[in-house]
């Protein structure tokens, strides 16, 4: 028998379709030398299939206490609530979107059972990471989707088309914030026929708006900090851009806000003033709804119409596409995972830059001990 096993249990966030492990991640990490345990059914939403997950060697169990309780490492997308957590057996490692900061109860739950908690938010964002990156493999879907909902909600095309009746001019759309999520969202706008503006205060990614077939919106003002991320812009700064930005929208049909940082609220850029100026039938699907929105009129979770203007804040886009986001969320965690499981061992390398920054709350270099 294996000397690790490695655990999958369903999902409990309401409304959580992904899964943590696919047959073809669940085959990989057998090949490994671990033992695979997955609950009945935690794959169904995604559309994989329990025969699925058998036929690439792993073994079903009843319950989440059955497909865990034994083991060493536990894979999920959301983290576990705090009563899941203390269930494991101590010094197990959890890996996933876990968020420890941002709940105390679930914090407590990891100290309490000495847990190797590796929240992937907090994963360096250098180039031997990139195939770990859940947060850039995650915000590809939800700007993709973010689109298609943009277009649904829109009452007009987004192409521009000739017809009997007389040409129809395309829609002009804007995309607020060019990370992976806004280019993915500039590239389904293009894709879709529409004229497309990307927007964002770090001028570096004016090539990478232009790219894919974007025009690059330039308000005069640069925010580029460090990590890639923007900095705080002054007030002074945050004036004129506001100034210049609410001018530039009473000509724009459909507005797609994904600008982000992790770890903080989202920075309010689409202010009600903005919304009032707009036209009626314009829409604006705000991306960063989960951590507050990038419009002010944003309510997470609800669609709501300003005078006119329809602005939506879906939640947790990303497990809207399911089965390719539980793919590529599989795959990074076999690769963060493949880190330290190797023949059937536990191997924690501290000195290695990716494990000791991601690990909650600190590298236990104490325990840096083949398991």
């Amino acid at each position: 028998m294996s000397g690790i096993t490695i655990g999958v249990a369903s999902e409990t966030a309401a409304g959580e379709k992904r899964v943590a492990l696919t047959p073809e991640t669940c085959k990989k990490l057998i090949a490994r030398g671990a033992r695979v345990r997955v609950q009945r059914g935690a794959g169904r939403a995604s559309s994989f299939t329990d025969e699925a997950y058998v036929q690439a060697g792993a073994e079903l169990a009843d319950d989440a206490a059955a497909a865990l309780g034994e083991a060493d490492v536990v894979l999920c997308v959301q983290a576990p609530e705090p009563a899941r957590l203390a269930t494991l057996h101590e010094g197990s490692a959890v890996v996933g979107l876990l968020a420890p900061q941002a709940d105390a109860a679930r914090g407590d739950a990891i100290v309490a059972r000495k847990l190797l908690a590796f929240p992937l938010e907090r994963l360096p964002r250098t180039t031997r990471a990139q195939a770990m990156d859940v947060l850039s493999s995650q915000a590809g879907m939800a700007g993709y989707k973010a689109v298609l909902i943009a277009a649904q909600l829109a009452p007009r095309f987004f192409p521009m088309l000739t017809t009997a009746a007389g040409t129809i001019r395309p829609s002009k759309v804007l995309i607020v914030g060019a990370g992976v999520a806004g280019l993915q969202a500039v590239a389904t706008a293009k894709r879709l026929g529409a004229q497309v503006e990307g927007f964002d205060v770090r001028p570096e990614t004016r090539e990478q708006i232009e790219s894919l077939g974007g025009k690059f919106l330039d308000l005069g003002v640069s925010a580029a900090g460090e990590g890639g991320y923007a900095r705080q812009l002054t007030d002074e700064e945050r004036a004129e851009q506001q100034r210049r930005l609410g001018e530039h929208l009473k000509n724009i049909d459909v507005i797609v806000c994904t600008a982000a940082v992790p770890g903080r609220p989202a920075p309010k850029i689409i202010t009600a003033a903005m919304i009032a100026g707009m036209k009626p039938g314009s829409v604006l699907v705000d991306l960063a709804a989960e951590t507050g929105g990038n419009c002010e009129l944003t309510r997470p979770g609800e669609t709501v119409d300003a005078d006119g203007v329809t602005v939506a804040g879906p939640l947790n886009l990303a497990s809207s596409g399911a089965v390719h986001a539980s793919e590529m969320y599989a795959r990074n965690l076999l690769n963060f995972v493949s880190l330290f499981v190797d023949q059937g061992a536990l191997k924690y390398d501290w000195n290695d830059e990716l494990l000791a920054k991601t690990v909650w709350p600190q590298p236990p270099v104490a325990a840096a001990v083949a398991a």
